[in-house]
């Protein structure tokens, strides 16, 4: 950390405490060469992608949106819709991608869905594929039908 006093580049801790419902830390620190202290904070920078909407509108990820989603796909069934959309934010924000499509996160919430309840996965899928048809519904029903036989 620079001194704000000196400009060098060298400077040791004394103390550090948590602040703000340890969101951030306090730091106060003694510059080596010139020995004056200050107080620096350290907060965790998260970057949120862009989402890309179906119809090409952009906005930032908001784990909200996907929670009432999963909250509706997910009622009365035993899934943890926080503990969902909490794994996707995390994907997301590790991948370090700018931008990415609503579909991808729709993928990526089905994937998940798949392996832990049937009837949640294909609630979320027939709003994400936007099933037009009780044809298309079949179809996605007969489709893990046959990969949870083949399991």
């Amino acid at each position: 950390m620079k001194c704000p006093f000196c400009s060098c580049p060298e400077s040791k801790v004394i103390d550090s405490r948590p602040v703000e419902e340890n969101n951030s830390i306090r730091r106060r620190r003694e510059c080596l060469e010139c020995h004056q202290r200050f107080t620096t904070y350290e907060i965790v920078d998260v970057f949120l992608p862009v989402v890309i909407k179906k119809d090409g509108s952009k906005e930032i990820f908001d784990k909200n949106k996907l929670l009432s989603g999963l909250l509706k796909a997910c009622e009365k069934r035993p899934v943890n819709a926080e503990a969902v959309a909490d794994e996707v934010e995390s994907e997301l924000i590790n991948s370090l991608k700018r931008e990415i499509t609503s579909n991808a996160i729709g993928d990526m919430v089905m994937m998940k869905l798949k392996s832990i309840d049937d009837v949640a996965y294909v609630r979320f899928a027939s709003v994400h594929r936007e099933f037009k048809d009780i044809d298309t519904f079949m179809m996605e029903l007969a489709k893990l039908k046959n990969v949870k036989s083949a399991e």
